[in-house]
């Protein structure tokens, strides 16, 4: 059978391959590159741009994470004191407060400076009255305590798991919160306030390096009733902080149900039976009158107005521009709700000299039901609006989203006799001016009336001198003209 054997001719030839083979891949170093500068190569290919120094991104700092929520750690040494950084009845804001099993714990040395607790957090219950029911809301040990640092040792042992960045916490049951004004221009209106006092030089534009608040806790509230029927709450929550996350009742327990000691880098801890103790609520029946207490920019809501009507498609123009700009009337119409309605030939009247404005002065006149526009168009719309009326009523909560300038007025019509603090108190706290209507008379601060909710003040037979209205609307209008002068 025939066989082949190489030539001493091949193997020579072979033998130079080899070695010439080795000798070149000794000329080549290996390279090794990182995810980050692979990618950067890939997209060189598609761009035609080479990078010359690929630099790799540090997770940590494109996203300002910390490390994994790194524990508050005092090992052998004494507990970290908590820090009361701001106070008024209802509205405290804490740093370095602590929890475990359910209780809050400040810690100090110096009680003294520890404001009373029935100023800071109640038992959370509804807010009902009788003097029985004012004892059941006081709080208890099991609420909140004040322990010295040698107690906070024995209690927490050597550490804390932290709740970093800054917490909004409210301590308030569902009673006030499903409703689109309570939740926008009490809750949330005093979050921001009390917040907001930590930047009392926020410029007309709005612009504040204030964090966002990392979450919203509500420690007797489940998650399916903190959302009103109109679906306001979501849109002024989401649009204003789309990174937010919440924690609700179910969570506050399970976080109480470990044996872990909990503390809070930051807390807005708000409790509205807190609230009720101090003396501007006592003035004007508003939990968050309490905060305007604390120091605090005329423009401190810009930040928050801002958000929520950019997020509902308004392209914001100056400070300045508003003023020259075109007035914008809005009546806010309740005539199909079935409550609280203008008698009808008063709104048919009221509706046709406001349009008589419009082809006076040229003035734009809305007349809308809110019900019929979407979330964004009641947003846009109250972002342009210089004068807003109606009857007292839930419509009239998009005032808060009106551009405080000074012609910015708000209308608003009552049964004659009745009087609620609730749009005439935050249309002043925004530094607009408010006027309440009892058919053929108006009134404005100082000389409002005491608050009355006589017979017919839930009906549908409120009067209104449609005359009068129009009058003063070209009287704001024109005086505000001489004061841009």
């Amino acid at each position: 059978m025939y066989s082949y054997a190489p030539t001493a001719r091949e193997i020579t030839l072979l033998g130079v391959l080899l070695v010439a083979l080795v000798t070149l891949t000794g000329t080549f170093q290996s390279t090794s590159l990182s995810v980050s500068e692979v990618a950067k190569l890939r997209s060189s290919q598609f761009s035609g741009h080479v990078e010359e120094e690929p630099t790799s991104i540090k997770f940590d700092e494109k996203f300002s994470l910390t490390s994994l929520h790194a524990p508050l750690v005092w090992g052998k040494g004494e507990v970290p004191e908590t820090e009361i950084v701001t106070h008024v009845p209802g509205w405290t804001m804490f740093d370095k407060l602590y929890f475990k099993h359910g209780t809050f714990y400040i810690v100090t040395d110096d009680p003294t400076d520890v404001p009373p607790l029935k100023l800071i957090i109640s038992s959370g219950i509804f807010l009902t009255s009788g003097p029985t029911d004012e004892l059941k809301r006081l709080p208890t040990d099991k609420d909140m305590r004040v322990i010295d640092t040698a107690e906070a040792k024995k209690l927490f042992g050597d550490k804390a798991q932290r709740l970093d960045g800054v917490t909004w916490l409210a301590n308030d049951p569902k009673q006030f919160i499903t409703h689109y004004y309570h939740w926008s221009a009490e809750l949330f209106f005093g979050f921001w306030r009390a917040y907001s006092s930590l930047d009392p030089s926020i410029p007309a534009s709005g612009a504040t390096d204030l964090p966002a608040p990392r979450r919203f806790l509500f420690t007797h509230l489940d998650a399916a009733n903190w959302r009103d029927y109109a679906a306001m709450n979501q849109w002024v929550l989401l649009s204003t902080f789309p990174s937010i996350t919440m924690e609700f009742m179910d969570d506050w327990w399970e976080r109480g149900n470990t044996s872990q000691t909990f503390v809070f880098d930051r807390v807005l801890l708000a409790d509205r039976a807190a609230a009720i103790h101090g003396h501007i609520f006592l003035r004007t029946q508003r939990t968050a009158g309490n905060a305007f207490a604390l120091p605090g920019s005329v423009h401190w809501w810009q930040p928050i107005r801002n958000r929520v009507v950019n997020a509902a498609g308004l392209t914001e123009f100056s400070y300045a521009d508003y003023t020259e700009r075109l007035p914008v009337i809005t009546y806010i119409s309740r005539q199909g709700w079935g409550r609280r309605m203008l008698i009808q030939e008063h709104h048919e009247r009221l509706v046709q000299e406001l349009y008589q404005l419009r082809d006076d002065y040229g003035y734009e006149v809305n007349v809308v039901s809110m019900d019929k526009l979407t979330r964004a168009e009641q947003m846009v719309l109250a972002g342009r609006t210089t004068i807003m009326m109606g009857v007292h009523g839930n419509g009239l909560t998009s005032l808060l989203w009106m551009r405080p300038t000074p012609r910015s007025t708000v209308m608003e019509f009552f049964f004659p006799g009745g009087f609620a603090h609730d749009y005439e108190y935050t249309t002043r706290a925004l530094g607009m001016v408010h006027y309440g209507f009892w058919g053929e008379s108006a009134f404005t601060r100082p000389d409002v009336p005491p608050v009355a909710y006589p017979p017919g003040f839930q009906g549908n037979e409120i009067p209104i001198d449609g005359a009068l209205v129009a009058r003063l609307c070209v009287e704001r209008l024109s005086l505000s003209e001489e004061a841009d002068d």
